[in-house]
């Protein structure tokens, strides 16, 4: 029998407590450990040392970036180990019990052109209530291709291909243009069997609001692989088509507003208020629809659209002339 394939975990965070469950329960995973940890304080401040206890006997260590962004995080991240295999963790899911003997199966099988294995995740709803629109973002990650909250990377095909693209300043997209960097780069990336649970983490009620600044990096890889990447990268392209034409027809009852035109304008108006009231309804319709949740839906459907627009031409004119990776280096 073979002995297991040697792996590092690096884990980035900014500190939220549910980093020391994430700890905990990669300490209890029974199977073959990993040879080291490596969590990376992306805090701006540093604000005291991290949690790292939890993570018992397990080889830990961490190092600071300085608020760089996840990207940038995990760059330091494998670039620090030696590992043959470097798994990315997020600092908020919960590895299972037997997750480390299934991970150790996973890279054991992995062929000699495979560059990637991504682990299973679940996300838990509530058995008592249908989940909120947060709770059925999050749940979208289930499906979502190669996403780094459980993702075993080759190191050399890391090093290969230059690692995260740090222009990516959040958790987002960054791990989709890595994954097609990947496959331009001939390596194959596959689904493993092993599974982690990603608990919905909490958020306030205008957390939909602040994830539209993710429609600039949509606009970054756009211009980095082509509007094609959609399909390739296993991605949901989203209503951002509508969100278009509903921040137009707001605009044009403004300016038919501006210019005296009331049967203009009321057209506009009536448009743009159906095109919203019907977005917000399909925000309320599947959730609880509480007076909490009715609310912050019909609020927030007002305010997205807009911002998802600004955001988007902000990114088109940000990344004008980006260039892929490996032609910047």
């Amino acid at each position: 029998m073979n002995p297991p394939v040697e792996y590092a975990v690096v884990v980035p965070t900014v500190g939220r407590p549910c980093l020391a469950a994430c700890l905990r329960a990669l300490a209890a995973s029974e199977g073959p450990p990993p040879v080291e940890v490596v969590v990376v304080d992306d805090r701006p401040a540093g604000d005291g040392p991290l949690p790292l206890a939890p993570a018992g006997d397990l080889p830990v260590r961490s190092l600071a970036t300085g608020g760089r962004g996840p990207a940038a995080a995990r760059n330091a991240g494998w670039r620090a180990v030696s590992a043959p295999w470097v798994v990315f963790l997020d600092d908020d899911v919960e590895v299972l019990p037997d997750w480390a003997g299934r991970l150790a199966a996973d890279l054991a099988t992995a062929g000699g052109t495979t560059g990637g294995v991504q682990g299973r995740l679940t996300v838990p709803l509530p058995a008592d209530r249908a989940p909120t629109d947060w709770e059925r973002g999050t749940a979208g990650l289930e499906q979502a291709a190669w996403a780094t909250a459980d993702m075993a990377y080759r190191a050399r095909a890391l090093k290969g291909v230059g690692g995260f693209d740090e222009r990516f300043p959040r958790a987002f997209r960054e791990d989709a243009d890595l994954a097609l960097r990947m496959l331009d780069a001939g390596w194959a990336l596959r689904r493993g069997d092993r599974v982690t649970r990603h608990p919905v983490r909490p958020a306030g009620p205008w957390a939909s609001v602040r994830a539209q600044r993710g429609n600039a990096d949509d606009a970054l890889m756009n211009r980095l692989h082509g509007p094609a990447w959609w399909s390739r990268a296993q991605a949901p392209k989203g209503r951002l088509p509508g969100h278009l034409a509903t921040t137009a027809l707001a605009c044009a009852a403004l300016l038919a507003t501006a210019r005296g035109r009331r049967r203009s304008a009321a057209l506009a108006a009536g448009l743009w208020a159906a095109a919203t009231a019907e977005f917000a309804r399909s925000r309320i319709a599947p959730g609880p629809r509480t007076r909490r949740e009715v609310v912050t839906m019909a609020v927030t459907s007002v305010v997205i659209p807009p911002l998802a627009t600004w955001h988007r031409l902000a990114g088109r004119i940000r990344h004008r002339a980006a260039r892929p990776l490996g032609e910047v280096r």
